[in-house]
């Protein structure tokens, strides 16, 4: 297919004549049957939902096809509408538009639906068993038509990713605003969002899926990265030498799929069990795990001989979890940090497979009898969490990678509540690592993409970074010069690392002086022309303010506010008229619907002044808000680098927390009787 018909394909949106029924089969990298549970007129409503799309005469035949799906899959994908052109991120100018913001926005969803980047490209997942870019491939066809269509006079609203219509705004206005799954909020539970994403009324966006800004496992790799080298500081103290010591975890496909990478950049030995072989071979492919290996003996040869070279190596363990660690336990292979990512934010519909069971026999249990492959999962479960503790109490330092590990095992059952009640027994990685190390001081995974798509646009970046970092660790005060260095190693390592899947795009964890100078310095680059096209700049939503999650994001702020929302909505409203591009605002995230709210952006930096202005604004309240609402708690970093803020900017003013007592009135509460 040629430009042209490319760009007449993206304007025209649902086609004029009905496409034949595809011969359609499911793929290894299809997503599992979804739970179904209509009852025969919510079944008719939800054929009903998906006709509203196209042309009356073409319901009859259409409507047999939905109900096929809905009976085959638990859900309306319209295979039949799914585009015959390649899905990947185009340069800027291949897309038909009026509105620069618009183009960036077609190729970041573009990028979400790449075969190599999506987890469930067919089903428009993106990552985490159901992070869904749309619902259905008719709202894929109509955004991307209108986004052809639209000017920086307007704006799109996607609800749950239906296009609700192109609106009058202004320049200073998104191009589009996105919510991902905004209920009521007594009807949030995951039922409720089995019934409503059936009826084809509301979608879960996981984070970066939804709001068209993941760029692979590259972003969770860095994350991952600084995660394992400041728990190994923790361990250590003064001594950060990972060498020869063992990392476990679990899952290889979709962001998980970063682990096995960054325990290879890190220096330790990681050990990474998937049952999945396609998704396992899929990750050796790309050069992010060092060896697949599926017979016991042979892994615990390797792991020997790795701990008596010191090997910096990563293993995929093709297998369960659960076996694993009773493996290592038994060999009495000692582990010095351990996790998990699995899917559990999704538990029961494929997002974890139980011991015991083949994948093709856990799918098949998945799909058949669902609530005695719920009964398998939390036996799992149970099992997975009582050799973790085997290990801990060998030495193992164990944190929850706010996947719903221990909240999915507080449920099936397990032990895993603290004894004063305060949360679970293992920290969340956030609470113990990178809440107190690194989002307290600002520190968060931003992002940038080279919308020209050109590599040599992003190793110019690269060095732009380089410069910016180095310049700023010369004078950086001693408590943020840990992260600037590393963030400094990252970037000059970055390319080496084989991290780029789909788009040219690049990640650090930044605060916002860092943040507003790499926008400085890629605007005089692009306003030069040594950058050849636009760079879009944006970041996870699992960043300094972005998201409440009381078990993840906000889990070290213990002044009883971590299930309060306040501050993502907070961000984004104030992102949307500070000048981002677009803006997004989801229920769920990495730990499951209900259990989160989480908001992003992006924003298009373009060569013109009032494009660097809007991004100097933006990225400004972008971080503050979120340090800000950390420092009301107390948190000592967040104290320290708000205070910091405000002296660097008088128009700054924060609410500051006056010093309080532990014990402000002298005991005189009875702790044991209820007020």
């Amino acid at each position: 297919m040629n430009s042209e018909q490319f760009q007449a394909q993206i304007g025209q949106g649902i086609p004029v004549q009905l496409p034949p029924k595809p011969n359609f089969k499911l793929k290894r990298n299809s997503a599992p049957k979804r739970t179904l549970s209509l009852t025969p007129q919510q079944t008719q409503q939800a054929i009903q939902n998906a006709l509203r799309y196209f042309p009356k005469a073409w319901h009859s035949e259409l409507a047999e096809d939905f109900l096929s799906e809905l009976q085959s899959r638990g859900r309306i994908y319209m295979y039949r509408f799914q585009p015959k052109y390649q899905m990947f991120a185009r340069p800027l100018r291949e897309y038909p538009h009026r509105s620069t913001q618009a183009a960036a926005i077609m190729m970041m969803i573009q990028n979400n639906l790449d075969p190599e980047v999506a987890q469930y490209p067919d089903e428009l997942i993106t990552y985490g068993g159901n992070g869904a870019v749309f619902q259905n491939w008719a709202q894929y066809l109509i955004a991307m038509r209108y986004l052809s269509q639209i000017t920086d006079m307007q704006t799109l609203h996607l609800y749950s990713g239906h296009p609700m219509g192109i609106f009058p705004s202004s320049q200073k206005a998104p191009r589009v605003v996105i919510t991902n799954g905004m209920m009521i909020p007594n009807y949030s539970q995951k039922s409720d969002w089995n019934l409503y994403n059936a009826l084809g009324v509301t979608q879960y966006g996981q984070m970066t899926a939804g709001s068209f800004m993941y760029i692979g496992p590259q972003g969770i790799v860095h994350g991952t990265t600084l995660t394992l080298a400041n728990a190994f500081r923790k361990l250590q103290g003064t001594s950060t030498d990972p060498k020869g010591q063992i990392f476990v975890s679990s899952g290889l496909g979709g962001m998980s799929g970063a682990q096995a990478k960054a325990a290879k950049i890190v220096g330790c030995i990681g050990i990474i069990a998937e049952i999945d072989p396609e998704v396992s071979q899929k990750r050796y492919s790309q050069g992010w795990v060092d060896e697949l290996i599926t017979d016991a003996d042979e892994l615990v040869s390797k792991i020997q001989k790795a701990r008596t070279l010191k090997q910096g190596v990563s293993f995929g363990f093709i297998g369960n979890i659960v076996d694993l660690w009773e493996l290592l336990y038994l060999h009495k292979i000692p582990v010095a940090i351990g996790s998990d990512q699995t899917s559990l934010h999704n538990p029961f519909d494929g997002g974890y497979h139980p011991v015991g069971l083949s994948l093709e026999a856990s799918t098949r249990m998945c799909s058949e009898t669902p609530k005695q492959f719920k009964q398998a999962v939390q036996h799992s479960l149970r099992q997975q969490f009582s050799w973790i503790q085997k290990h801990q109490a060998l030495g193992m330092y164990f944190f929850d990678y706010g996947n719903a590990f221990l909240l999915e095992a507080q449920r099936a059952g397990a032990a895993v509540n603290n004894p004063s009640g305060d949360g679970f027994i293992f920290p969340s990685y956030v609470e113990d690592i990178m809440g107190p190390m690194c989002f307290d001081f600002g520190f968060g995974p931003f992002r940038w993409i080279c919308s020209s798509g050109l590599e040599a646009d992003l190793h110019l970046t690269d060095q732009l970074a380089i410069d910016v970092l180095t310049q700023m660790l010369e004078k950086a005060p001693a408590p943020i010069k840990n992260q600037l260095a590393d963030n400094l190693k990252w970037i000059q390592e970055a390319n080496d690392h084989q991290l780029v899947v789909g788009s040219q795009a690049r990640i650090l964890y930044a605060d916002a002086p860092t943040r507003i100078a790499l926008a400085e310095i890629f605007y005089k680059a692009l306003a030069k022309g040594n950058i050849k096209g636009a760079v879009i700049l944006g970041r996870d939503h699992h960043d300094v303010g972005g998201t409440d999650s009381p078990y993840r994001e906000t889990s070290n702020i213990k002044d009883g506010s971590k299930f309060t929302a306040d501050m993502a909505v907070h961000n984004v409203i104030g992102d949307s008229f500070r000048g981002a591009s677009w803006v997004s605002l989801h229920n769920g995230g990495g730990v499951g619907w209900g259990e989160a709210l989480n908001g992003g952006f992006g924003l298009v930096l373009d060569g013109s002044l009032k494009s660097l202005q809007r991004a100097i604004q933006m990225l400004y309240f972008d971080v503050n808000n979120g340090v800000s609402r950390r420092a009301w708690a107390g948190n000592p970093a967040a104290l320290w680098a708000i205070k910091r803020a405000m002296k660097a900017d008088p128009d700054l003013v924060v609410t500051l927390p006056n010093s309080v007592d532990d014990d402000p009135i002298d005991s005189k509460i009875d702790p044991h009787e209820d007020l």
